[in-house]
C-alpha cells in the first residue's frame, strides 16, 4: 500500500495515515505518506513527480476537488503519473467530489459536470474511486469502475445521539434531502425516544438564491438537526433555521458533510438562529479552529478504515 496526498488534502491525508497506523496489528509495518513532489512553472502549470518507486503498488491518491479547477487537474495528473510509473492499481480517494451538483440536465444546453468528471477520472487511469456523500447517490452510476460511497452519518449520528436532546427531530432543507433525513430519523429512533422528520420546501429565484421556504411537519418545541450534504453560501440553511425557530422550535442545529462556505456563508451562520453547525474536514478550513459555533468533525478515521479494508480485500458493506 502506498498513500500519496495532493496539495489540497495534505492535512487530511496525514490524519488518515495516523489513523491507519494506530490500528495496525503487531506484525504490520507502519505506513508513511509517500513523497509526491510538484514541479511548478512560472505560468502556473505544474507536473507531479513520484520521488519513490510505485511499481506494482496499490496507490491511494487523496485529493478533494473543490474549486479552483487546479485541484482536479492535480489529481488527474497524479493518477496519470502513477499509471505511467507502473503502479498495479490507482485508487482516487476524493473526500469531496466537486461538480457533483451538475448531476442532470435540468435546463436546455447545460453540461452534466458530474458525469464528465467521472469520465475524465477513468480516462486518467483511476481503477477505483472512494468518496463521501455525493450530492446525488445516482452519480455512482456515472462510473464504469467501482465506487465506495462513504456516509458522514458514521460520525454525525454518534454526536447527535450523545447530546441526549429531548423531542428530537431531523429536518431536510429541501425535498431532495428527504431520503437522507428519513435515514437519520430511523437510526436515531429507539425504545423510549421517537425522532420526527421535517421537510423544508424551498423555491429558488436562481442558483444560490432562495426566495421562500416552508416547513412541513411537527416543529413545536422540537430540538431540530438540519441534515444536508453541503453548505455553500449557507443561504438555504440559515433561512430554514429561522423559519423553524419562528414556528416554535426549541433549538436548531445543522450537520453537513461538506463545508464549502463560500461568499458570506460564515457571517450568515454566525448571525443566524443556529445553535451549532457540524461539518467534516473533507474540505480544509484551518481558520475555523476553535470557532464558537462551527464544529469540525474528522472523516479521516472512516476513510482510513475503508482504505485498509479495500487494500486487504475485506468486506466493507457494514460501513455503509
Amino acid at each position: 500500500m502506498e498513500i500519496f496526498a495532493c496539495r489540497a488534502s495534505k492535512d487530511f491525508s496525514c490524519k488518515v495515515i495516523e489513523s491507519i497506523n494506530a490500528n495496525l496489528r503487531p506484525d504490520e509495518l507502519p505506513i508513511h505518506l509517500g513523497d509526491l513532489q510538484l514541479d511548478l512553472f512560472s505560468d502556473g502549470e505544474f507536473q507531479p513527480l513520484y520521488a519513490e518507486s510505485v511499481r506494482g503498488a496499490t496507490v491511494f491518491i487523496i485529493q478533494s476537488t473543490m474549486p479552483p479547477a487546479d485541484n482536479l487537474m492535480e489529481l488527474l495528473l497524479t493518477i496519470d503519473a502513477a499509471k505511467r510509473a507502473s503502479a498495479d492499481k490507482v485508487i482516487a480517494v476524493i473526500p469531496y467530489y466537486g461538480w457533483a451538483r451538475q448531476d442532470r440536465k435540468d435546463r436546455p444546453r447545460v453540461s452534466i459536470g458530474a458525469k464528465l468528471i467521472a469520465n475524465v477520472l477513468t480516462a486518467a487511469g483511476a481503477d477505483r474511486v472512494m468518496t463521501c456523500d455525493l450530492h446525488a447517490d445516482q452519480i455512482q452510476g456515472f462510473f464504469d469502475i467501482p465506487v465506495d460511497h462513504v456516509n458522514a452519518s458514521r460520525v454525525f449520528l454518534p454526536i447527535i445521539d450523545s447530546m441526549g436532546l429531548p423531542n428530537l427531530a431531523v429536518a431536510a432543507p429541501d425535498m431532495g434531502g428527504a431520503k437522507r433525513a428519513n435515514s437519520y430519523a430511523k437510526r436515531l429512533t429507539r425504545e423510549g425516544r421517537e425522532c420526527g422528520v421535517i421537510i423544508c420546501h424551498k423555491t429558488r429565484e436562481r442558483a444560490n438564491v432562495v426566495s421562500e421556504i416552508r416547513a412541513i411537519g411537527d416543529v413545536e418545541d422540537r430540538n431540530i438537526f438540519i441534515i444536508d450534504d453541503m453548505i455553500d453560501t449557507a443561504g438555504t440553511l440559515c433561512k430554514a433555521a429561522d423559519v423553524l425557530m419562528e414556528k416554535g422550535a426549541a433549538s436548531v442545529r445543522a450537520c453537513a458533510s461538506h463545508g464549502i462556505l463560500s461568499g458570506n456563508a460564515l457571517r450568515r451562520i454566525h448571525e443566524s438562529s443556529l445553535a451549532e453547525v457540524f461539518i467534516t474536514d473533507t474540505i480544509p478550513h484551518p481558520e475555523l479552529e476553535g470557532d464558537e459555533k462551527i464544529r469540525i468533525i474528522s472523516m479521516a478515521p472512516v476513510f482510513a478504515r475503508i482504505i485498509n479494508k479495500v487494500y486487504n480485500y475485506e468486506p466493507i458493506s457494514i460501513d455503509f
